[in-house]
């Protein structure tokens, strides 16, 4: 598990959530947002995730995707991800994703970068996520 818990006294944390097998997927276009998934684990107790941070991003946004009654995608802003006690939240290709805005041109493919996830708790969590060019497959 590539996660690292960002907690005081970080020995016996698995009461807060943990995240990992986390990536940056750059954008195709320069000037574009570039995404980032990840998959999270909650803790001893519900929480909701209410903020994503990546160093050098302007900022970042939870957007979810979904399906409308006429057969297309949209994808609507989030402002908090409930996250149950114990359960898996992931943050995957067609579903749930954060929108990073605004990357410095130094953020290039096979990086690693650091996002900071923020919960309504007060807690948080950071995870390595690497850095990936628009068309690779995701990391194993």
């Amino acid at each position: 598990m590539a996660s690292l818990l960002f907690a005081a006294g970080c020995s016996a944390q698995a009461s807060v959530p943990v995240a990992d097998d986390a990536y940056i997927r750059l954008a195709a276009v320069p000037g574009r947002p570039a995404v980032g998934y990840f998959n999270l684990l909650g803790g001893a107790k519900d929480t909701s995730l209410v903020r994503v941070e990546a160093p050098g991003a302007s900022r970042a946004e939870m957007h979810g995707s979904r399906m409308t009654s006429n057969g297309m995608v949209t994808m609507e802003s989030l402002s908090a991800v409930p996250v149950s006690a114990k359960a898996d939240v992931a943050f995957a290709p067609g579903g749930r994703h954060v929108m990073l805005f605004g990357l410095p041109k130094s953020m290039v493919a096979g990086a690693e970068v650091p996002l900071t996830l923020r919960f309504a708790d007060g807690t948080a969590t950071r995870v390595a996520a690497k850095v990936i060019a628009a068309g690779d497959g995701a990391p194993e």
